[in-house]
This record gives C-alpha cells, sequence and structure tokens, in this order.
C-alpha cells in the first residue's frame, strides 16, 4: 500500500509499481491485498489514479470479499408515496415540491398488496425485498403496520430492508425485533455541501440514525447520490465520512441523480448539465476500494447506461442493484434487458440469507398465552 501513498501525480511507471508489489495477476488468488484506507488524502490518491487502474484494483479487493461474478438482486417498492415534509431538492415525494412536480401522493399501501409484491419480486430472482415510504419519520401508529410488513415478507424466505425517514432507539429496536435485516438512510453527499441539498434535517439528525439502527443490531444501508452540483472534494469527504463510522456499512447505494424536472436541484443540472459517467463509476470503485466487505449497489441512473456503462460499474466493484421498471418514482432498467445483460457478462444471482428475528412468539398450549422469547444475537 505504500506505492499507493507515495502517488502525487499517477504515471504509468508508479502504478505499474504499486500493482506489482501489491496485487496478484488475474487469474491467481488474491490473498491479504486488500490495502486500508483511512485518512482523507489516501481516498483522494485513490480518485486521482488511472481509471482502468483503479478498476482493476477495485475489482480484484471486490474479489477477496465476495463470489465474482455473483450480484444480489433487490425490489423496490414505494409502500406510501408523496407529500413529504423534507425539502430534498432531488426529490418528487417533497411536498414542498408538488406544485411543480404534479406527483400524485398515495397512502399507505394495504399489506397483503405488499406481500403480493414481494412474492412477485422473489419468483423473478430478488432475494431482498426493499420498502420505502415518504415520512420525516414513522409515527407511533405507523410502526404496527411496518413490523408486520417486515414479518410477512421475511416469512417468503427474502431479506429485508426498510427506508422510512428518521428513527430512534425504540423505533430501531421495535424493527430489529421484528428481523428486519437492512435500513436504508443515505447521508446523500458531504457534509460541507449538504445544505445545498436539504434543509429540514441535519447532517448529524441522519448520523445519528444511522447509529441507531447499528446500535439495535440491523444491517445499516447508507450510499449517496453523485452528480447534485458537488465537486470531487465532496465525493471524497463522503467516502470519508463512511470510514469515520464505527463501522462502514453493510450496504452502500451509489446512486447517479435522476435528474427530475421541478425539484431545485433537477432544474439546476439540466440546466447546467449532469455529471459524467465515468465519474460516477470512479466513485463506485473508490468506494469498493474502502469499503472492500459492503455490497455497492447500483441504484438510480442506472437506467440511462449503456450496456458497456452497467459493464464497467460491475467491473469497479459493484455487485448490488434494483430489478424491475421503476424506483419508488422514478424508472428502471427494464428486467428483461437486466437477465440478457447478466447473461452475457456471465453474471449469477445470489441467494437470500435473511437473519432471525430478536424475538419469537411462544404459544402455551395448556393456558393459551403467548409471549416472546429473546433470541442472542
Amino acid at each position: 500500500m505504500a506505492g499507493l501513498l507515495s502517488i502525487t501525480e499517477p504515471t504509468a511507471k508508479s502504478t505499474d509499481e504499486f500493482f506489482a508489489s501489491t496485487i496478484p495477476t488475474l487469474g491467481q488468488s488474491p490473498t491479504n491485498t486488500t490495502p486500508t484506507i483511512s485518512s482523507r488524502e489516501q481516498i483522494a490518491q485513490l480518485f486521482d489514479l488511472p481509471l482502468m487502474d483503479l478498476l482493476l484494483q477495485a475489482q480484484l479487493i471486490h474479489r477477496e470479499s465476495f463470489v465474482a461474478n455473483e450480484v444480489q438482486i433487490s425490489t423496490l417498492l414505494s409502500i406510501k408515496t408523496g407529500n413529504c415534509p423534507e425539502d430534498c431538492g432531488y426529490c418528487s415525494q417533497s411536498g414542498h415540491h408538488r406544485d411543480k412536480t404534479k406527483l400524485q401522493a398515495e397512502k399507505r399501501i394495504d399489506v397483503d398488496k405488499v406481500v403480493a409484491a414481494a412474492k412477485r419480486a422473489k419468483a423473478t430472482g430478488s432475494s431482498r425485498f426493499c420498502m420505502g415510504a415518504a415520512w420525516k419519520h414513522p409515527s407511533a401508529k405507523d410502526m404496527p403496520y411496518v413490523v408486520e410488513l417486515i414479518k410477512e415478507v421475511k416469512d417468503l424466505g427474502l431479506e429485508t430492508c426498510m427506508t422510512l425517514g428518521m428513527l430512534n432507539p425504540d423505533q430501531a429496536t421495535q424493527l430489529a425485533d421484528a428481523g428486519l435485516d437492512y435500513y436504508n438512510h443515505n447521508l446523500d453527499t458531504s457534509r460541507r455541501y449538504y445544505e445545498q441539498v436539504v434543509s429540514t434535517r441535519s447532517y448529524d439528525d441522519r448520523l445519528d440514525t444511522l447509529s441507531n439502527v447499528r446500535n439495535s443490531g440491523i444491517n445499516v444501508c447508507s450510499g449517496n447520490i453523485v452528480g447534485m452540483g458537488e465537486s470531487r472534494d465532496d465525493r471524497i469527504d463522503w467516502v470519508h465520512e463512511l470510514l469515520k463510522m464505527p463501522k462502514a456499512p453493510e450496504s452502500i447505494p451509489v446512486n447517479l441523480l435522476v435528474p427530475i424536472a421541478g425539484t431545485p436541484i433537477g432544474d439546476k443540472v439540466l440546466a447546467e448539465g449532469e455529471l459524467s459517467v465515468l465519474e460516477w463509476i470512479r466513485t463506485i470503485a473508490v468506494t469498493r476500494i474502502c469499503c472492500p466487505s459492503s455490497y455497492v449497489r447500483l441504484s438510480a441512473g442506472r437506467e440511462s447506461l449503456s450496456d458497456a456503462e452497467q459493464s464497467l460499474a460491475f467491473m469497479a466493484g459493484a455487485n448490488s442493484f434494483f430489478y424491475g421498471d421503476k424506483l419508488l418514482t422514478t424508472g428502471n432498467a427494464s428486467q428483461s434487458g437486466d437477465d440478457r445483460l447478466m447473461r452475457e457478462l456471465g453474471l449469477t444471482k445470489q441467494f437470500a440469507t435473511p437473519r432471525a428475528p430478536k424475538a419469537l412468539p411462544v404459544l402455551d398450549a395448556m393456558s393459551g398465552h403467548e409471549s416472546q422469547v429473546m433470541l442472542a444475537d
């Protein structure tokens, strides 16, 4: 790793020397080649590497923690859409932008309809079912509903993920007791650029929710959105924020902004131009190197990519993506197209490994009294 840390201006010679000393040849079994990245300077140096060298390093490091050519597939369903009280500048679901976006708000979806959607997702090959609600935080009356959803979906043998806004410690514990596998709460961007994105919750509010999720025993899912007008320095700072956590998120979505007309950030990007796809792929590769054991997920923005661009993203270490024609309110790549591309690339689907709930119901056969048994972690 010392060779990488000494790089100031990447050259063919310095990069070749780095790979020769730290990374095995393709086809060999990589052994203990994962570098330890901790400083902002190290992350910045990774961003400055020649792209092909960066991708090679990311792919080899990826293979140390994951099965080569295997991807985790998720399906995302909006269980409550629109009229969100947050003012996120990229989001069509914000009630602050509804007069311009004209998004039709929808109430909570009935449990049986969510379960039916989960069954369809499993039948088509998804191993994780993600549910998102346009709330600032779930209310007390919402909690029994989301707990029931978790249990019903887990009974199908699927991993579960939810994104419901901010959580307090008690809410996180309730979701953990129900057996929730992952909770998504994105940082979105750097602390410095954050005030350009949203004002109705602070950066520390987001970190507090992630801490509550982590302390409850649920896997953390937290990513970003690139292409919102931020600089590379902001992308470096975001990766550094992940490394400052007690443990990196188990799942990291790296979204490419889908600019939506009528949202402040969407309008700005549509007027000024979108971020290069290669810079997005570079961000994926750096994320993979810095968080070698995390799932790195392709989320928003994938529907506009060519097969070659998606292939580069997988080469960069992405190993999770969303199935289905829709992500909450924006489009997604077609499932038939995904299946075709996976065949051409030789990618296989990962099987689900849902965690057991912390509490199991126990019925006393004599008295009929129902109680709960807490399981050890």
